[in-house]
């Protein structure tokens, strides 16, 4: 029996759905923190529950074959990684077998699994990051969670990160030093930023700053503004974001320009894409070509279809689309990010796209009730998956064809189940890894109807 405390040796069978190993003992589960397949781990007992237990490495009795050390330095705290210590092809052999076996124990979907389409370089390929402050004592702290916790692992540098976001950290703390300006506790509520937040353009450079604060009463923001267009190549925008809610969101509503212009802009593809602070755009400029080029290989456009891209965010998914299809019709929740699909349809000159803003679940039954009806349905939504209110009138309207985007295998297998037990058929499965070094997985579905 396994008790709290207690140490044992352990083999490391599989990896869970957080990128943690996974390995047994006596037959109970034990999730081990940077353990992978093909380890043999001494480990001590340190969370026991009725089904599982969490290890802790004591030592590495025998290394996996996969296993190399991590670039970072930071890799063994910080949460923003959990495969760092794992060879990249490891990984994504990895996730591809996590969709095929989610899928067929989840959905008990059985289809083509296509090879996860992967990186030349898996490093330095995220445009967008968040970094929380705090206080160590005297000295502030800027950097990612610790794994499990919201302690923060203090960095200069991030190696999935744009290079560019170190002239960020650098400018930040020394904003903070000759400012004075206070840092937020979470733990009180009291203090004024909170979070560090940057989006580089990999097309065309462009970057912007975000500060989020409790409140506007931002010190010596002219000297602010001098330390960060000075030390940050390429700077284009600072913006304040205000949030004073005793909340884990990182973002609040109001946005206040302190610097340059209130968007940057970047490519995927030929097509251009102006960026609020808060729109959603995918975070992996180069891998999101590919993820949407796999989509218009599904979709096979002849330029007569009416096309539904539901989640729409900022249009990116649409307007990729929309220059081989009759029709996109976008809907999306965020009002911000519709007003960017519309500025970005304008701005590519495609005059066949809409968008909407509301709920997806009233809003595609309001256009299927008013007789508006798509031949293609792309669907790329949060990690709860698609509303069943959404997947009800797909069924109902018949597309030929649908195009999941997923980046949640578990909610992918579900409702995959759902269109499958309703005339439609999974006919091919593509993952693309959009986030090298962590356990998260995006896929595209390829889904058409069996009956009329």
């Amino acid at each position: 029996m396994v008790e709290l405390g207690q140490k044992y040796i352990i083999e490391i069978e599989d990896l869970g759905h957080k990128g943690e190993g996974v390995g047994r003992i006596q037959g109970f589960t034990i999730f081990v923190d940077q353990g992978i397949p093909g380890d043999l781990l001494q480990i001590q007992i340190k969370v026991l529950k009725r089904n599982y237990a969490r290890g802790e490495i004591v030592k590495i009795v025998q290394p996996s074959e996969d296993r190399v050390r991590p670039k970072c330095p930071y890799a063994k705290n910080c949460g923003g990684c959990q495969l760092m210590h794992m060879t990249y092809r490891a990984q994504l052999d990895n996730k591809n077998a996590r969709i095929k076996e989610t899928l067929e124990r989840l959905g008990k979907i059985k289809t083509k699994v296509e090879p996860i389409l992967g990186m030349e370089d898996p490093y330095r390929y995220r445009n967008k990051g968040q970094f929380p402050l705090g206080k160590m004592g005297e000295e502030t702290t800027i950097g990612l969670y610790q794994k499990g916790s919201h302690n923060i692992v203090d960095i200069d540098k991030c190696l999935i990160q744009e290079p560019g976001n170190e002239n960020i950290i650098a400018a930040m703390r020394e904003y903070i030093k000759i400012s004075g300006a206070s840092i937020y506790n979470e733990a009180t509520g009291k203090g004024l930023i909170r979070h560090l937040c940057m989006r580089v353009a990999f097309k065309t450079d462009d970057v912007m700053v975000i500060i989020v604060t409790k409140n506007k009463n931002i010190p010596q923001k002219e000297k602010l503004i001098e330390i960060f267009t000075k030390k940050v190549p390429g700077l284009k925008s600072i913006i304040q974001n205000i949030n004073g809610a005793k909340t884990n969101v990182i973002f609040g509503r109001e946005n206040i320009k302190l610097y340059g212009k209130e968007k940057i802009t970047d490519y995927i593809g030929d097509i251009k894409f102006n960026i609020s602070p808060l729109s959603f755009f995918q975070v992996n400029t180069p891998q999101s070509q590919v993820l949407y080029d796999k989509v218009v290989d599904y979709a096979d456009l002849t330029g007569n279809e009416n096309v539904f891209d539901i989640y729409c965010g900022i249009g990116s998914i649409g307007l990729y689309l929309a220059r081989k299809a009759k029709k996109v019709i976008g809907v999306e929740l965020v009002e911000e990010a519709v007003k960017d699909a519309r500025e970005n349809a304008r701005i590519n000159n495609i005059k066949n796209a809409e968008f909407y803003t509301g709920r997806a679940e009233d809003l595609i039954p309001q256009l299927y009730k008013e007789g508006t009806y798509a031949d293609l349905v792309v669907v790329d939504p949060p990690r709860k998956g698609c509303d069943e209110r959404v997947l009800e009138t797909m069924v109902k309207m018949k597309p030929k064809k649908i195009v999941y985007v997923s980046c949640n295998p578990a909610t992918l297998a579900r409702d995959l189940a759902y269109l499958e037990e309703r005339g439609y058929k999974t006919m091919e499965v593509q993952p693309v890894d959009m986030f090298p070094h962590t356990a998260h997985i995006e896929t595209i579905a390829l889904i058409q109807r069996e009956i009329s």
